[in-house]
């Protein structure tokens, strides 16, 4: 049985465990990566990344699971954690680095524990619609920031049933095959929101999401006209920062802001 040697990180309370696979001897199972997820009998995460070797002119390859093991496109807390974890195993000259995503190449810059992703462009924003979950009748936008989400603003976030209406949403057959991210939206003023998100593969709510995050502060750009920055705060106390600019009737050069900590590192059997 393979010992791993593992880093665990965080991102605004959005946690990972890190591996360096650029060797490429690595071929998990979605099984042996929803164990490591596991809080109770693994290192405990929302989800995983791999280091790789490029395809491209990128520094590196980004792969993330999520904690039920299955591969996404995207991940924007979890990249930022990627670009101080790459850094660390091979210090960038200029403080940039920049990796393969199933989304698109992504660049980093790293100033300290804060990094800046410059993201890959964002689908086209949708309108509302009106859709039935957990018998309440809402008005859901949607845009896909690297991975698919939806948009619920809300009055009042902190009595919002997340898991009831999040678990609801994210399985609703407007958004199948491959369902969606959730994210409730409460307006602190012209420039600052919160979030709470249910986020797909952990199927919960977690304390932060990187792309739910700058999807929430798009969708708010285009239904108020805010301008860029938006401050966005999350579950987990931090503040995020997306930066962006306008592009006809959608959005261009988004750059999401935020922290990525080193944890603890640790070696388990799988």
């Amino acid at each position: 049985m393979p010992v791993l040697h593992f880093t665990k990180m965080n991102g605004a309370g959005n946690d990972f465990v890190m591996l360096d696979n650029r060797d490429g001897s690595l071929a998990l199972t979605d099984a042996q990566i929803a164990r490591l997820c596991d809080r109770h009998r693994g290192v405990g995460a929302d989800g995983l990344l791999l280091v790789e070797r490029p395809e491209t002119k990128a520094d590196f390859r980004m792969r993330y699971y999520n904690a039920d093991g299955r591969e996404a496109e995207m991940c924007g807390n979890g990249a930022r954690c990627f670009s101080r974890f790459v850094n660390k195993l091979v210090p960038a000259r200029d403080g940039k680095v920049s990796f393969e995503t199933p989304a698109g190449i992504i660049s980093a810059t790293l100033q300290g524990d804060q990094v800046s992703l410059a993201m890959s462009q964002p689908g086209p924003f949708s309108d509302g619609v009106e859709l039935d979950a957990a018998g309440e009748k809402l008005t859901v936008y949607s845009i896909n920031t690297g991975v698919p989400h939806a948009v619920v603003l809300v009055d009042d976030l902190d009595g919002t049933e997340v898991h009831q209406i999040g678990a609801a949403l994210r399985h609703h057959h407007h958004f199948q095959p491959r369902g969606t991210n959730v994210n409730f939206v409460g307006q602190l003023g012209p420039q600052n929101l919160a979030i709470r998100t249910y986020e797909r593969g952990v199927e919960a709510e977690t304390l932060a999401c990187g792309t739910g995050v700058v999807a929430s502060a798009l969708t708010v750009a285009a239904l108020t006209g805010a301008e860029s920055p938006i401050r966005v705060l999350v579950k987990g106390g931090d503040t995020l920062s997306v930066d962006f600019l306008r592009s006809g009737e959608g959005f261009s050069h988004v750059v999401l802001t935020g922290p990525a900590d080193f944890v603890f590192e640790g070696e388990i059997t799988v």
